[in-house]
């Protein structure tokens, strides 16, 4: 069976996930535009600085913060930071970002962050699709989307 392009292009994701250096949830991005890979991006250290992997713990797990709380502790880069860095401003205008994660072998919502979403938003990027908790396919089209709900919805959620 052929996969849609989504699905396709989810994929990628997945695969970039693979490259994740967190220890607690792993995230792969895959910056499309255009039906052409921009660039890829996953969850994993800053330039120059240990990982958790590398380490062998995660500094947010010793100290029992929850997941979406308090990211200036970790050592990690989000994946749709990371792609985003690593592509060109002129490509990423209407481009799609896909967004795959993981935890644990289960899957774990791909929806971005409040930081991330601002990202997107200066970016340009046009339109995101991630997996939800149970793995089902969630599209937001950014430039019909009311900005501010989603960013109030993201703070919540963390």
């Amino acid at each position: 069976m052929r996969l849609s392009w989504d699905d396709y292009f989810l994929k990628m994701a997945e695969t970039a996930c693979l490259r994740s250096t967190c220890l607690r949830a792993q995230y792969g991005a895959a910056l499309v535009k255009d039906h052409t890979l921009i660039s890829t991006g996953y969850n994993g250290a800053a330039a120059g600085v240990r990982s958790c992997l590398e380490i062998g713990e995660c500094v947010r797990e010793r100290l029992q913060i929850p997941s979406g709380k308090n990211y200036e502790i970790c050592h990690s880069v989000h994946a749709e930071a990371n792609a985003i860095i690593r592509a060109s401003f002129d490509l990423m205008n209407d481009a799609t970002l896909y967004i795959f994660g993981t935890q644990q072998g289960q899957p774990r919502s791909g929806m971005p962050c409040f930081m991330c979403w601002r990202m997107i938003f200066n970016a340009g990027i046009g339109k995101v699709v991630y997996l939800d908790d149970e793995g089902k396919k969630q599209i937001v089209n950014v430039n019909v989307v009311d900005r501010s709900k989603i960013l109030s919805y993201a703070a919540q959620d963390g």
